[in-house]
């Protein structure tokens, strides 16, 4: 649209004496027809004409209350225990050696048609290994001292009914009874050679290790081995020791006595009990920490000499008390509070708590079974809060 201005000056006139008169300006306007609008432009007008009508008087702003959204979980009664958590390693309670007393060759025992093997179980006065060759033969002179030992029996008791004939004096008598221990104790030091190269195990258990060279290798039947030589570990693996490491504050409460869960990743949730034993006398000058022996039941055979296992000692259990999530408790200025939902408000509540672990702790006082207090998103929360539940029991 185009429009064309112009304007008159104003005159000023006589009209008679005294009298003025002015002359107004005067404005014309002269239109031309508008142009039609483009399309894109209609449609522009057209949103800009709704925007101002939406924008008129007649619209009238709300203030929006804002919810916080929350997790609620509702308060039950469960177990809770005070507990101190340690690792350690599995051993045997004991471990018997076997070892070559005589340069020799070595034979291992037959079990089922085979020799020995590591795992197998022995019992008392089961053979294990022989050591045998002209070494250990000349090392025991079992023979030689065998008749020593007859002869200077045979010339003690001739010698006594001497004696008593009173053809000799006591004197000699008490020579051919020294001669005759001095045989018997040579005699004897042979059997026991004989025997040391007869590997015998003393204890029931299982075969740790058996026969393996400088290098870890099994060794064959038929080796050259040496004094010294351990031919085989054993020992009973029904009960093993976890050494757990107690330190801090936990070394005052830990005593002997208490029950203890042992608990090993290969096999889950699955717990085996124990029991500690031993306290050691003294704190390690390394690690400041107190060594605990705990016997641990293994009858099922799961567990094994050298396992890195888990350890909680009990020191205290409670059954039947109010509990609730770790996460419902928050710390406002020194103080624990939980908040608890009442409608579609939140209510905060001062607790007192008692014992608990990393994901339930139990509430003496401050709240009841039944209600529903806050997990999740009361970061922010404060007493009386508005609340949108989105998720929880």
């Amino acid at each position: 649209m185009r429009s064309q201005y112009s304007s008159v000056s104003p005159t000023r006139a006589r009209l008679g004496k005294g009298v003025r008169s002015w002359t107004l300006d005067v404005e014309r306007w002269t239109f031309s027809p508008p142009r039609p609008l483009r399309p894109a432009a209609a449609g522009l007008a057209f949103c800009l004409c709704l925007a101002l009508i939406g924008c008129g008087p007649g619209r009238t702003d709300e203030p929006v209350e804002f919810r916080v959204p929350v997790t609620v979980a509702e308060v039950g009664t469960g177990v809770v225990e005070d507990r101190i958590n340690a690792t350690g390693s599995l051993r045997a309670s004991q471990v018997i050696s076997l070892t070559v007393e005589s340069r020799g060759i070595l034979n291992l025992a037959r079990k089922g048609g085979r020799r020995l093997a590591e795992g197998d179980r022995v019992t008392v006065g089961q053979v294990v290994a022989e050591i045998s060759g002209e070494d250990v033969r000349v090392a025991a002179r079992t023979a030689a001292t065998r008749r020593r030992f007859e002869s200077a029996q045979s010339d003690f008791e001739a010698t006594r009914e001497l004696f008593e004939q009173g053809l000799i004096n006591e004197a000699e008598l008490r020579r051919a009874e020294t001669t005759l221990e001095d045989a018997r104790l040579e005699y004897d030091r042979s059997l026991l050679v004989e025997i040391r190269n007869r590997l015998v195990t003393p204890i029931d258990g299982v075969i740790l290790t058996l026969a393996r060279d400088v290098n870890g290798r099994p060794m064959a039947d038929g080796q050259l081995v040496a004094p010294g030589f351990a031919v085989a570990q054993i020992a009973p693996t029904g009960e093993l020791v976890a050494d757990i490491d107690i330190v801090g504050l936990d070394v005052a409460r830990i005593r002997e006595g208490l029950p203890v869960r042992v608990l090993h990743h290969a096999f889950g949730d699955q717990e085996f009990e124990g029991r500690v034993v031993r306290l050691a006398p003294s704190i390690n000058e390394l690690t400041r920490a107190l060594r605990a022996e705990v016997s641990v039941d293994n009858g099922s055979g799961l567990l094994r000499p050298g396992m890195f296992v888990e350890a909680e000692v009990l020191i205290e259990r409670r059954e039947g008390v109010v509990v609730v999530p770790r996460d419902a408790v928050a710390d406002r200025a020194g103080k624990r509070v939980v908040f608890v939902l009442q409608g579609q408000r939140v209510v905060r509540r001062e607790v007192e708590l008692g014992l608990g672990d990393d994901r339930t702790v139990e509430v003496r006082s401050g709240i009841e079974q039944g209600e529903r207090v806050v997990v999740r998103g009361l970061e922010t929360l404060t007493d009386g809060s508005r609340v949108r539940v989105t998720g929880g029991s």
